[in-house]
């Protein structure tokens, strides 16, 4: 039987690792952030793999600490025109 098989923290952080200076300091979305948001959203087809992200996520939320700016990140997939079903949060619950 074949599993599923979840995203890296890799995969996600490679993604995402552009949108880092628009998330603590704001001013325009470079460009290639966006990109990677959407070849996230892509890339995260199940359920594991969409938990698995939110996890990276939050990992990576609590190293950058209160440098973060959660309104910027829970606005970053609208900004991108990416809809995602969950809310880009600290709070958010990755097992739902």
């Amino acid at each position: 039987m074949a599993s599923e098989a979840a995203i890296s923290c890799r995969a996600v952080t490679s993604n995402l690792g552009q949108c880092v200076g628009y998330l603590l300091r704001g001013g325009a979305i470079p460009r290639g952030c966006c990109l990677g948001v959407r070849r996230l959203n892509y890339m995260a087809r199940t359920t594991r793999d969409r938990q698995q992200a939110c996890r990276c996520i939050q990992g990576t939320a609590r190293v950058l600490g209160s440098r973060l700016n959660p309104g910027r990140a829970a606005r970053l997939p609208g900004a991108c025109r990416v809809r995602i079903a969950y809310p880009i949060s600290a709070r958010t619950n990755c097992n739902r």
